[in-house]
């Protein structure tokens, strides 16, 4: 790993830790009694591979996918080899169909607002029977789906809108791409290293069954 890499990953991680970021950890938990080793699994939007390695620490050949170059470059330091350079809400992934054992997604599905094409690629990717593990931003039904959270919370040069999604929006996503819900989990991510501002969000772990549709056009 070069000087740029490791700076880049230890920052990342850094704040992760500071934030109380718990995503990968959260999902990971959910995800565990499903899981063997030699299987596979897909991270999409891999980020520095905090939830991945999990995943192979535990046994399973871990995958990658991130819009980021620059993530990917930290995690094949780190010793991930199979990565691939995609936006999320592009389809189709680069990934045939049927390809992997499991998914998992944290710490990017809640900067998405319509969650429809990364349901249908997960369907179209896992094999039969497989999981799909994932954190989103939660919300009740009378509370507004995007949230704008300020320069001082998030770090960055100006605000940053994040959305939120019902337990009723994810169980339709699933239910239309032929998932089956096994169990979620509600949890809270701080906003910043003081905590003050929190972010509901809620770990689903959900099966494929056969004949997921995936996406239209896909391979």
């Amino acid at each position: 790993m070069t000087e740029q890499q490791r700076a880049v990953a230890d920052a990342y991680d850094e704040e992760a830790e500071a934030t109380g970021w718990y995503g990968p950890e959260v999902a990971f938990g959910l995800a565990f009694d499903a899981v063997r080793p030699d299987e596979s699994v897909l991270d999409l939007g891999i980020g520095t591979g905090r939830a991945a390695a999990l995943f192979r620490r535990a046994g399973l050949r871990a995958a990658g996918m991130d819009v980021s170059q620059e993530m990917l470059d930290v995690c094949r330091a780190r010793g991930f080899t199979d990565l691939e350079r995609h936006d999320l809400t592009s389809p189709p992934y680069p990934f045939g169909a049927e390809t992997f054992d499991h998914i998992v997604c944290v710490g990017v599905l809640n900067f998405i607002g319509d969650l429809t094409p990364v349901f249908a690629e997960a369907a179209r990717i896992l094999r039969g029977g497989g999981r799909f593990v994932f954190v989103v931003g939660d919300r009740r039904e009378d509370e507004a789906a995007e949230v704008v959270v300020g320069a001082e919370h998030t770090g960055e040069r100006g605000p940053v809108t994040m959305y939120r999604h019902s337990a009723a929006q994810v169980r339709g996503w699933l239910a239309e791409n032929g998932f089956t819900p096994e169990r979620d989990l509600a949890f809270s991510v701080p906003m910043d290293r003081g905590r003050t501002r929190v972010l509901p969000a809620r770990a689903y772990l959900a099966s494929r069954g056969e004949g997921a549709r995936g996406w239209a056009g896909a391979p």
